[in-house]
């Protein structure tokens, strides 16, 4: 069968990613009844309508959404393609990443990547909503996950999110030390209703844990808790790998090895259509040497 005309397909791309007629055809510098006309006659060489027409909605039906996936690759494959012929690389890279990751290692140590390669700019995104890397605009996402990432994005261990107590010198120091685990409840708690307070208590040995009676805090992210903690407000759960400079320098302590496992980790993941450019190549390479020594401390 011979393929349907390049016109009809660029159509079905934009329709699908965007899911829209109305964005399709403005992407594409084409009139809506364009983008209609090109779609039709796809249908008809398909043999099957490709998307649902609904009411101020558009969406893709059974056989649309088998085929736009596929249709994208190849446009992906075709883009490289050429970007390889010119001995260009791409020069944005979009990363998007949660927060406490992005402040906690990567804003400190994104410099060392555009060093080495001062023809790639970087734009950074730190946000706590997932993205959807196979239809957005970002190159690259660094995610925290519990399990594997949907079907068509590869992802990479960067660092298992394991957690223990932290807290600053002055505080320990305000009981006599904390000695053993027992001696963190002597102590005020930062966000002491979070499900790993009960889960490393128990894992110590200190069973029956509860944050009954405690001022309850909200925080959340644990570069706000890391803060908090250091400025002596409580004791707090933290993944000590991310905070590697606080404790060197003496502005954290953590008074037990004990890790206790979050069943999470933070993943470097990207669209597995882009896994050749040369850009994500460069930057996937430099992000897992530069964090290895923190999965072999873990």
């Amino acid at each position: 069968m011979s393929l349907p005309p390049l016109n009809a397909i660029r159509a079905f791309e934009a329709v699908a990613r965007h899911l829209s007629f109305t964005r399709a055809a403005e992407e594409l510098g084409m009139t809506q009844a364009a983008v209609s006309y090109q779609i039709k006659l796809l249908e008809e060489r398909v043999g099957a309508p490709l998307f649902l027409r609904k009411p101020r909605q558009v969406a893709l039906s059974e056989v649309g959404n088998s085929l736009a996936p596929q249709v994208r690759q190849a446009f992906e494959i075709m883009r490289e393609a050429f970007a390889d012929t010119r001995g260009e690389v791409d020069g944005l890279l979009s990363i998007t990443t949660v927060p406490t990751f992005a402040s906690q290692w990567l804003a400190q140590n994104l410099g060392l990547f555009q060093i080495d390669n001062p023809d790639i700019a970087v734009r950074l995104d730190s946000t706590s909503n997932m993205v959807d890397l196979l239809n957005d605009e970002f190159d690259i996402g660094i995610r925290t996950l519990a399990a594997a990432p949907e079907k068509g994005v590869i992802s990479h261990l960067l660092l298992k999110a394991d957690f223990t107590p932290l807290l600053s010198p002055a505080l320990a120091e305000s009981i006599g030390g904390v000695k053993e685990p027992a001696d963190l409840l002597k102590l005020p708690m930062l966000d002491p209703q979070d499900e790993w307070w009960a889960l490393w208590f128990e894992i110590a040995g200190v069973p029956g844990f509860s944050a009954e009676g405690r001022p309850m805090s909200m925080l959340n992210w644990q570069s706000l808790l890391g803060t908090a903690a250091m400025a002596g407000r409580g004791v707090t759960m933290l993944t000590p790998a991310l905070f590697r400079d606080e404790i060197a320098s003496g502005r954290l302590i953590q008074p037990f090895k004990l890790l206790a496992p979050a069943g999470r980790g933070y993943y470097l993941v990207y669209p597995e259509n882009r896994r050749n450019a040369p850009k994500v190549k460069l930057f996937r390479d430099w992000m897992l040497g530069a964090t290895a020594f923190m999965r072999e401390a873990a």
